[in-house]
């Protein structure tokens, strides 16, 4: 994926999920998402890959599963977790890093 790693390399928090169009629990995490993004708003963005469009990427940073979500700011990795979680877990973690 082009360009990767200046869509991670600024200060704000980029939340990236990586999911598949075949993944029940990732159109569970849709929803979840817009929520987190309704309750941080520009304070951080949000990322959604395809495991299938761009398996070099995910290959690269080890997904395994999905979903995946990943937290990284100023081009490093801070968190990740697999599986679906609440919104109160996610938005937690990205205030960290506000």
């Amino acid at each position: 994926m082009a360009g990767f790693k200046e869509l991670v390399s600024g200060a704000t928090p980029v939340l990236i999920d990586f999911y598949a169009d075949w993944c029940g629990p990732c159109k569970m995490l849709a929803p979840t998402l817009k929520e987190v993004k309704a309750q941080l708003g520009d304070q951080i963005k949000v990322l959604k890959i395809d495991v299938d469009r761009n398996q070099a990427l995910a290959q690269k940073l080890g997904v395994q599963g999905v979903p995946t979500l990943m937290i990284y700011q100023n081009g490093s990795l801070k968190w990740r977790q697999s599986g679906v979680l609440p919104t109160h877990q996610i938005v937690s973690q990205l205030k960290a890093y506000l």
